[in-house]
């Protein structure tokens, strides 16, 4: 099976997404494939948090911070 991806204009995808739903020989995914390398980065954080290594905080503290003018 081939792949492939599309830009299409915000307006159409809508109306372009039905119409190739209802072709017989193609599928739609909207699963989001997430590198392994993003994957492991995320559980090595995760460890390090679950073991008191690394702090976290709220996104409303995050953002404060981001956006801080």
């Amino acid at each position: 099976m081939k792949q492939i991806t599309l830009n299409i204009d915000e307006t159409k995808f809508k109306a372009f997404l039905s119409f190739i739903k209802t072709l017989d020989y193609v599928s739609v995914s909207d699963e989001i494939d997430i590198p392994i390398e993003q994957q492991q980065e995320a559980e090595r954080r995760l460890k390090l948090v679950e073991e008191g290594k690394m702090k976290t905080r709220s996104w409303s503290e995050a953002k404060q911070d981001i956006f801080k003018r």
